[in-house]
């Protein structure tokens, strides 16, 4: 088969990317970025979404069988709207160059569980309550989807959720310096269950419900995540294990208010970067647990455990460190 992956230099569509070839698929890589590695079967085209002559193009010189759609703007950072044009128009871009490209016969559309706010489980698909302008614009990113059938093939949306691991988003690379150096600490006593996602388990979902029948996944919603929660607390400690960093402190959440009210000041005295606020505490210390039960009975069990998935990351940050 051979599958167009948009976004293939991000963190899941690298991922992504290297399963379907180690699964014997021919892929097209379509990215702003440079291609993230050079592999047989493995061809690179540098294109924004929103440029939808060239989207075209692309569609046309490769003519997928299937399309895995994971570009996008995924930060928070965005003050209107417009900056998420790419999960907007550049949506709209992506479902036209399915629509008039006659071999594509498949195209998985990537949203985010940030639909609902954290903490929210939705009742139904549409049960929407966004709390962020990026989830905003991903709910659009599911009415374009649905609006137009998916560009008249078969199509299903998925949500992944934090997804974690080697080449993760700089953000969390900052979180492994602060526990390196033993600056990281825990936020009361709760373990804090999480649905995160391994990179390379997620992949290996986005690879089975590519090749899943039909009738399991045409016009349906699937959440992206690892099947058993994941404790922060348990998480966060085996990563100071593996590194061999100080064990992490646990601060009492009175404490530890008073210093995101801090982290507030700084931010608004012009310290953006200032990596902790009342809402990132609040991410930290929701829990969200989502049931999986139809993406593990499509997708099948995982290849990694969450503990190889940790020593996996620790080896590919003292790579990258020495790197520089």
């Amino acid at each position: 088969m051979r599958v167009l992956v948009t976004g293939s230099a991000g963190l899941i569509g690298r991922w992504v990317a290297e399963r379907l070839l180690l699964e014997k698929h021919e892929v097209a890589g379509l990215d702003l970025l440079p291609a993230p590695f050079d592999a047989p079967d493995y061809s690179h085209h540098r294109c924004s979404i929103l440029d939808a002559a060239a989207l075209q193009s692309v569609f046309a010189r490769t003519a997928p069988d299937a399309v895995i759609h994971l570009a996008a703007r995924i930060d928070l950072k965005g003050v209107t709207a417009t900056d998420y044009a790419a999960n907007i128009d550049g949506v709209r871009n992506v479902v036209a160059a399915v629509r008039a490209t006659p071999s594509v016969r498949r195209a998985i559309y990537t949203s985010s569980q940030l639909v609902c706010r954290v903490g929210y489980i939705p009742r139904f698909d549409q049960d929407y309550c966004p709390s962020t302008l990026y989830g905003e614009s991903k709910v659009r990113t599911e009415q374009i989807v649905r609006e137009s059938d998916g560009g008249g093939v078969e199509w299903m949306l998925c949500r992944p959720t934090t997804v974690w691991g080697p080449h993760m988003h700089p953000h969390y690379v900052r979180m492994l310096h602060l526990i390196e150096r033993g600056m990281f600490f825990h936020c009361g006593k709760q373990k804090l269950f999480k649905s995160y996602a391994y990179a390379g388990n997620i992949a290996w979902q986005y690879f089975r419900l590519l090749t899943a029948p039909a009738e399991q996944i045409n016009r349906r919603v699937f959440y992206l995540a690892d099947y058993q929660p994941l404790s922060l607390r348990e998480y966060t400690d085996r990563l100071a294990l593996a590194m061999g960093a100080p064990p992490i402190r646990t601060f009492p959440l009175w404490l530890v208010h008073m210093f995101a009210l801090v982290g507030n000041a700084l931010n608004m005295a012009g310290f953006r970067r200032f990596p902790f606020n009342s809402f990132r505490l609040g991410n930290i210390l929701q829990e969200y647990v989502f049931d999986l039960g139809e993406t593990r009975r499509v997708c099948g069990e995982l290849p990694y455990s969450w503990e190889e998935g940790v020593q996996a990351t620790v080896d590919w940050y003292r790579e990258t460190t020495c790197l520089k």
